[in-house]
């Protein structure tokens, strides 16, 4: 199911930004930090909510430090026709933390943790062993290089123009 990508303009980003550097900060705080009103943040989150911009308020989980020191990308070549089925094996699988359907020599690249090589074996032989798997290949993280983020790639974007927010428009023309 492919959306509409949503128009952003200066002040949804400025407004994603401050979310991003202040993840506890509520509306008022937002509001103040890109100085515009209250209702103006809470109108805009609510429509970058509703285009599926803003997906999540989980908080960001560090598995390292939660004890599941031992990560590895795990590629899989599934049957013919069995992605559904294979994404529901997989999403039955603790250890498998994310997995995305994929081009190329594999069909699913999967992310996968485990508390130690043995708990990464366990994880791999229950990949193994789901109907739909006819291979894998595996490779063990040995650091974060980069680690997850959005914000420089929406900053790549073009503003789809200035912001309507009279407040923000004049503290940022000068």
């Amino acid at each position: 199911m492919s959306r509409t990508p949503a128009k952003l303009d200066e002040l949804d980003l400025a407004i994603l930004t401050a979310m991003h550097e202040h993840q506890k900060a509520g509306i008022l705080e937002l509001s103040r930090r890109t100085r515009v009103a209250r209702a103006t943040v809470q109108s805009r989150i609510g429509r970058m909510e509703e285009a599926g911009v803003i997906a999540s308020y989980d908080p960001q989980i560090d598995v390292t430090a939660a004890g599941f020191d031992v990560q590895a990308f795990v590629t899989l070549e599934i049957a013919q026709g069995a992605l559904d089925t294979v994404a529901a094996e997989l999403a039955a699988i603790p250890g498998v933390l994310e997995a995305y359907a994929t081009t190329g020599s594999g069909d699913v690249l999967c992310r996968i943790g485990a508390d130690s090589h043995a708990g990464l074996q366990s994880v791999l032989l229950s990949i193994d062993r789901t109907s739909s798997v006819d291979r894998s290949h595996s490779v063990i993280v040995l650091s974060t290089v980069v680690p997850r983020r959005t914000l420089p790639l929406l900053r790549t974007l073009t503003p789809t123009g200035s912001s309507k927010a009279p407040a923000y428009r004049e503290s940022h023309e000068r």
